[in-house]
């Protein structure tokens, strides 16, 4: 990828002729209700009416209770769309700030966050004496945290330049964040709400993704082909494994013992080994699928990617590499995420503004739900937040 000059939007490598083109668009409060009221049956008769939003915080829907709740990010509305899982029903629309891409939800369901970015996008068609005309907005650039409860934007963290996605640390005190224009990752103090360190990675970073054990975590350079170990207790660089063509995310068996990362370009998953850092095996998607987004089961019998721009989802055995099963979802899926039980899959579909929910167990698609301008990721995390 060559970088524009910084503060400059930075540009997607153009390809050779004959080349696969890559995808490149990356880039109420509660009701208060009597107390003597909600011990009755019908608590709806009995609720009270509801306070006005707070300023800055998304609409809200109201619906049954639920025990999780999907947010997906929409890049160019610049906004989160929260479904129950429960229903499949878009529950509320929360305001977050500029060209929102990563997401996770906090381990208590507490808060969810968000990486925002003043980078304008810059496809490879655009002429380069036009894309270097195009400014970045780096007062835009950072992580929004949103309070789960309010469905609003309490404050935005530092994430270093050009933040596009992140992990959590397993104590969720740090983020660790891929700064795609830079070729850098951030590891930022959450409490502190500064940026601790930064490091060199492969060039145009996006996937991020904290190893099983906690003790490290793993970056995908796009533009380099290759994937950067980071030790999570220092923020220094421990390892480098080269794969395929245009890595864009990860997943890990739940043991650890293995990496599964998507080669856009190439079509396929590289298997690595964990501990030795190399390439174990390949597993080849259907012709025209462009993997994007990963994620394995719990158990780790399983393993699902979105093939981008090849408009599916493909099911495949981690263990052989098999590829199960591969269906038609909207147009070019990129992230995903699997409910906690792991009985449904979601994957946010980019151009089609909507979100595919298939079943796990035949890969069926069970619906579409409405979402933003152009939805990039999504998390599931707990509806309620534990004690």
């Amino acid at each position: 990828m060559r970088l524009a000059p910084r503060p400059l939007a930075h540009r997607l490598p153009r390809r050779p002729p004959g080349a696969p083109t890559p995808d490149t668009a990356k880039g109420p409060p509660a009701m208060r209700r009597d107390l003597l009221c909600c011990l009755t049956v019908t608590l709806v008769a009995c609720a009270g009416e509801p306070k006005p939003a707070a300023e800055g915080a998304g609409t809200d829907t109201p619906a049954p209770p639920v025990d999780e709740l999907a947010y997906v990010t929409n890049e160019d509305s610049n906004d989160l769309t929260v479904i129950a899982v429960a229903s499949d029903s878009v529950v509320g629309t929360i305001p977050v700030g500029r060209r929102p891409r990563g997401v996770r939800v906090a381990a208590d369901g507490r808060t969810v966050f968000v990486a925002l970015s003043g980078s304008p996008k810059c496809p490879p068609t655009m002429p380069d004496e036009e894309c270097e005309k195009l400014v970045a907005d780096k007062s835009a650039d950072g992580i929004a945290v949103v309070d789960a409860a309010t469905r609003a934007v309490t404050r935005v963290l530092p994430g270093g330049s050009d933040p596009e996605t992140f992990d959590v640390s397993a104590d969720g005190t740090r983020l660790f964040v891929s700064n795609e224009d830079a070729g850098t990752a951030s590891v930022v103090d959450v409490a502190q709400g500064t940026i601790l360190s930064t490091v060199q990675v492969g060039r145009e970073p996006e996937g991020v993704r904290l190893h099983p054990s906690g003790e490290t975590v793993w970056v995908t350079g796009e533009t380099d082909h290759d994937v950067t170990v980071l030790s999570t207790a220092t923020g220094q660089k421990t390892g480098r494994i080269v794969v395929g063509r245009r890595p864009r995310d990860l997943a890990f068996s739940p043991d650890g013992a293995r990496a599964y990362v998507t080669s856009e370009m190439d079509g396929k998953i590289f298997v690595v080994d964990t501990k030795a850092l190399t390439v174990l095996s390949t597993i080849a998607l259907p012709e025209g699928s462009r993997p994007m987004g990963i994620v394995i089961s719990k158990d780790g019998t399983r393993g699902f990617v979105a093939n981008g721009r090849g408009a599916t989802v493909s099911e495949f055995d981690p263990a052989s590499g098999a590829v199960r099963a591969t269906v038609p979802a909207g147009t070019r899926p990129w992230g995903l995420a699997l409910s906690g039980d792991g009985t449904k899959l979601y994957a946010a579909n980019g151009p089609s503004n909507d979100v595919s929910v298939f079943a796990t167990d035949s890969l069926r698609e069970l619906r579409r739900i409405p979402a933003g301008k152009v939805p990039w990721g999504v998390a599931i995390g707990p509806a309620r937040a534990t004690p």
